[in-house]
């Protein structure tokens, strides 16, 4: 009876011990995940001519960033570069947009490269860089023609924000809800895991950011896009699936237009197949910004 007693208060005492360290791991983890990812970003590369810029967001945020124009330019193209990169993730598409007539902003999305921010937050915080980026555009010429391309997390920061004041948006890669962005990225690290291992990380973001996993739901906010949208995926994102970008598409209102690149996964997409990417982004943008 002691003896039973005893083993009984060893399992007990196990699975106290190894739930507070399962806790522990996944509270490091998850705070890792949403750190920020600040850096140095320099100066515009040699060949591109522009101005550095500073945001203010809603919330007092301060967001650095570039303004590339194009001479004579009717239209600016902002650009939103995917989680842990920077506004130099975008130089590939801004030179190409400049190549063809387009002013360009790109800006560093708050908690990453030289703007302010304590935590990244899928979108939902840095939307409010979005709306400061449009903002500053139509404050200094209302008559400009406005789009947005947002990459990943860009994309997201883009939807949460809309609707926007802007003629045109272009998103890459973009998840459609967060709990499903998570348990795509543990299972292609620990398989079935993820069915344990996910919940323990999506249960944070309401203690973390104040918004449940939930709401942070790309799906819920891409219908309030009041303007031509173009969804552009991988055929093998892992991360982002076909099958959610099909799924974000068909919530989105017309005018809409989705494109697969054929062979690729969570990438950039520029890079992965310029000569495409170009065709595509810019036979859109000049549909609805009156090229």
């Amino acid at each position: 009876m002691l003896l039973r007693r005893r083993l009984r208060n060893a399992m007990l005492l196990t699975l106290v011990v190894s739930t507070l360290v399962a806790a522990a791991i996944s509270w490091y983890v998850a705070g890792n995940l949403l750190a920020p990812n600040k850096s140095d970003v320099g100066t515009i590369p040699p060949g591109m001519s522009g101005t550095s810029i500073t945001l203010v967001t809603e919330s007092g945020i301060k967001v650095r960033g570039w303004h590339i124009p194009s001479a004579d330019s009717t239209a600016t193209v902002i650009l939103l570069h995917p989680i842990r990169g920077n506004r130099r993730t975008m130089l590939g598409r801004a030179a190409m947009l400049n190549r063809v007539g387009y002013s360009t902003l790109l800006i560093d999305l708050p908690s990453h490269g030289e703007s302010e921010g304590e935590m990244i937050t899928a979108g939902w915080l840095e939307r409010h860089a979005v709306s400061a980026a449009v903002k500053l555009i139509k404050e200094d010429d209302p008559a400009h023609r406005v789009a947005i391309v947002g990459w990943s997390l860009g994309g997201a920061a883009a939807l949460f924000a809309s609707p926007l004041d802007v003629d045109a948006i272009v998103i890459e890669s973009v998840y459609s809800n967060v709990t499903e962005a998570v348990h795509n990225r543990v299972r292609m690290r620990v398989g079935w895991l993820h069915h344990v291992i996910a919940p323990c990380l999506t249960c944070q973001f309401f203690l973390r950011l104040g918004v449940t996993a939930d709401e942070l739901s790309p799906m819920d906010y891409v219908a309030a896009v009041d303007c031509p949208l173009l969804v552009l995926a991988g055929e093998m994102d892992e991360h982002t699936t076909l099958a959610e970008s099909k799924e974000l598409f068909d919530a989105a209102v017309e005018p809409k237009q989705l494109f697969v690149f054929q062979g690729a996964v969570h990438q950039d997409l520029h890079q992965y197949d310029s000569a495409t990417y170009d065709e595509v982004v810019i036979a859109f943008l000049n549909s609805w910004l009156d090229r």
